[in-house]
């Protein structure tokens, strides 16, 4: 059973998630949040599998009570997800960099929002194909300046294919076959590459991937 955890400061919103969500028997929402720091302690409560998390809300915004939660030795196993809307681009950015797993658009269907909760549970990303696009789109037009140039200057050239490869959106599986690897060496390949860049998850790897230039908005 996966355990989940809505923050909104909406009401209507939280209890809308909360009917979807539970129509699927194997997920169970164990708590609701209007705020990030009510967010932080239902959070340290009831160790939820995935926290669903809004943005913007009172008090403590949902950047902060992500950054909270994921400085938490003791949450670890708590995954975030970031409920956005298409004009929150530069701050669906930094929930990534500060360690959510992933984001949605707060109207998705509701199968994508159950099947979402599933991936996520299981240690994997969540990169919304709807505004994926967009968000790092974004990411690529900030000025060369502010984007880190020297990302790539201790990896080696497979590992830059692979971190491409990545940004692309690809699985273990479709990186195997792109670049004739197998499934596992392409899944030790990332996991190097977690270490090397000091990234949480592949959601930072897609980041890390277009602050570099090696994907450019509209490939894939």
């Amino acid at each position: 059973m996966i355990s989940v955890l809505i923050a909104d400061d909406q009401e209507l919103i939280r209890s809308g998630l909360r009917a979807l969500l539970e129509r699927d028997p194997g997920i169970r929402v164990v708590g609701e949040a209007g705020d990030g720091r009510q967010a932080v302690r239902a959070a340290a409560e009831h160790r939820p599998d995935v926290v669903l998390m809004d943005i913007r809300m009172p008090e403590v915004d949902g950047l902060e009570a992500t950054r909270r939660i994921v400085a938490d030795p003791a949450l670890g196993g708590v995954h975030i997800v970031v409920l956005t809307t298409f004009d929150d681009d530069e701050n669906v950015v930094e929930a990534i960099r500060c360690g959510a797993a992933g984001f949605l658009l707060k109207d998705m269907p509701s199968e994508e929002l159950r099947r979402a909760v599933h991936v996520v549970a299981g240690g994997e990303a969540l990169l919304s194909p709807a505004i994926t696009r967009r968000v790092m789109g974004w990411v690529a037009s900030r000025p060369r300046a502010s984007r880190r140039g020297d990302l790539l200057a201790g990896l080696t050239e497979r590992e830059r294919e692979v971190l491409r490869q990545v940004g692309l959106g690809e699985s273990n599986d479709e990186i195997g076959r792109s670049l004739f690897i197998s499934p596992a060496t392409a899944r030790t390949y990332v996991s190097r590459l977690l270490t090397k860049l000091r990234a949480r998850d592949r959601s930072q790897l897609v980041i890390a991937a277009y602050e570099s230039g090696l994907v450019t908005p509209g490939e894939g």
